[in-house]
């Protein structure tokens, strides 16, 4: 990577660096969230945007090679479409299931 110029290394570098702290966050979400629906936003917002950055930086080096990144652009519209479609399916089937939640109610829903 040192034949590239280096505000491409500086990209690439910042890309990783933010993609990694995505990841990372989404992962500490995983772990930290106390239900299955807090849970389902770390991997679908954090850890997407994670794994986004990794692919823009890979194609980031790609374009310096002169080369095109098609494939990391494929995968990214890949990710990028089936994350929330897969995140509202899984919502849809605990709420089937009446999984509990422990999030409070929201404050302008009338009390029964």
């Amino acid at each position: 990577m040192s034949d590239f110029p280096f505000w491409v290394q500086l990209l690439i570098a910042a890309l990783l660096v933010i993609g990694g702290a995505f990841s990372l966050i989404g992962a500490i979400g995983m772990t930290r969230f106390p239900d299955f629906f807090m849970r389902l936003h770390a991997p679908t917002k954090a850890t997407t945007l994670g794994v986004g950055s990794v692919l823009v930086a890979s194609m980031a080096a790609s374009w310096a090679q002169g080369l095109v990144g098609v494939h990391e652009l494929l995968i990214a519209l890949f990710l990028f479409i089936t994350a929330p479609v897969s995140a509202n399916l899984m919502a849809k089937a605990a709420l089937h299931l009446r999984l509990p939640s422990k999030a409070p109610p929201p404050a302008d829903l009338p009390r029964d």
